[in-house]
């Protein structure tokens, strides 16, 4: 059975019951990624890595010996994005820092994991401190194009079938980007749901934790171990969506566009009710605020990092710093007002048209062609600062087969909402093709 293609509910049933070993899963796929690894570069390497994986398994099967007993994630391997502290693995924020810069406890939302039985198979590569310069990281689609960032090797390494989950971060685009790019399910909650606690911060006031799967069933399995206060709602309202047609969003290239309009006629065909507005007339100005809030905080978070490790930073790194270190605190005050400000401005227009999501393209465009960028995060920038929920459904492919993807957005706590969705939205659009 090719088991990264299975979802992670049968996964874990076949792990807990133990008609599928886990010490058999896990050395097949220790192979899988020591063969295919080499090619993507999704996780940084780990000369122990068996040694430690198969030690955290035995310790699972010692520890639940009865099937009926095993957590819900027994035995699932998860990717972890270079950003959270993970006992026993070594920090680095995809920089050339040493880590012991970066010590301190482990991640809050990587303990909850484990206590719901997975098993950190690796660190995945980040751009370097969550920003613009790359690492090795390539797209499993075509590995000529870019995964998007910056949790590249979180998208990258579900992408190929390495694991079945990973986690990354987003404070511009960096979960939604590299989801559409790579062809996978990557979901951004709410600010503050999933806990930043043991995760370097690029910029608090629009940090998050999010993560990737192979599909929608998948990212609904996993939402009670990692959100604060989970809850499966059984009733939902009549989905009511708003297309923001305007300055935001033609900042998406030709093909995304032609390719996104198609794809709302087919949900207004079956039946969605869809509305057309001008949401963002001032994006360029947004924009603007956006960088200006993110690099005034990386220079308060990196003052005495800089002080010490300053020549080990890349350009790209080097100069936000200095941009942000720039930045009077009256200015920054009035930067950290923006989220609360565009989340109630947002949210009220969705109210005044008694609409409950919101529906742009996944990006700019599908993944470049190189690796010398990460794309343009511009698609999701307003509601990262905003602070809002959102999805990435893959659909669709340009004329080299690189993926098209639609990112969904809901109210501030509306993400169990939003889950389900992006589960009937993908619906009506595998239907229409069937």
């Amino acid at each position: 059975m090719d088991y990264p293609a299975i979802s992670l509910e049968a996964l874990s049933s076949l792990l807990r019951s133990g008609e599928l070993p886990l010490t058999h899963y896990l050395k097949n796929l220790l192979k899988r990624l020591s063969d295919e690894d080499r090619a993507i570069h999704a996780f940084l390497p780990e000369p122990e890595r068996e040694k430690r994986v198969l030690e955290d398994a035995r310790f699972l099967l010692d520890k639940y010996p009865a099937p009926e007993q095993r957590p819900a994630l027994f035995g699932i391997p998860v990717g972890v994005k270079d950003l959270f502290n993970v006992d026993g693995l070594p920090t680095q924020a995809g920089s050339k820092m040493p880590s012991d810069a970066f010590e301190g406890p482990q991640a809050t939302v990587v303990d909850r994991l484990q206590r719901a039985g997975a098993i950190v198979l690796g660190k995945t590569v980040s751009t370097e401190f969550a920003y613009f310069s790359p690492g090795p990281t390539r797209n499993p689609v075509n590995p000529e194009h870019s995964p998007g960032g910056s949790s590249s090797g979180s998208a990258a390494a579900v992408a190929q079938g390495l694991c079945p989950l990973a986690l990354g971060t987003q404070t511009i685009a960096s979960v939604i980007r590299p989801a559409a790019y790579c062809g996978i399910w990557g979901f951004k909650p709410s600010y503050g749901r999933i806990p930043l606690e043991g995760v370097f911060p690029f910029a608090q006031s629009v940090d998050h934790v999010g993560y990737f799967a192979a599909r929608h069933e998948d990212i609904s399995f996993v939402a009670p171990f990692m959100v604060d206060s989970w809850h499966q709602e059984t009733d939902h309202p009549t989905l009511s969506l708003l297309i923001p047609n305007d300055a935001y969003l033609h900042q998406a290239d030709a093909d995304s566009q032609q390719h996104f309009r198609e794809v709302v006629q087919t949900l207004a065909d079956s039946g969605l009710e869809i509305k057309e507005i001008e949401l963002f007339p001032d994006i360029e100005d947004l924009n603007i605020r956006h960088k200006s809030l993110i690099a005034a905080e990386f220079a308060l978070n990196h003052h005495d990092l800089y002080a010490k490790y300053g020549s080990l930073y890349s350009p790209h790194s080097r100069e936000l710093y200095l941009q942000g270190r720039d930045i009077s605190s009256e200015e920054l005050f009035s930067l950290r007002m923006l989220p609360e400000a565009l989340r109630n401005e947002i949210q009220k227009i969705m109210w005044q048209h008694n609409a409950n999501l919101l529906l742009t393209p996944g990006a700019t465009s599908t993944a470049p062609q190189g690796l010398s960028s990460t794309g343009s995060p511009l698609m999701s920038l307003p509601f990262t600062n905003a602070g809002l929920p959102s999805i990435s459904i893959p659909f669709g492919a340009d004329r080299q087969g690189l993926p098209f993807a639609l990112q969904v957005i809901a109210a501030s706590g509306q993400d169990e909402f939003l889950v389900f969705a992006a589960r009937e939205i993908h619906r009506a659009l595998s239907t229409s093709q069937s």
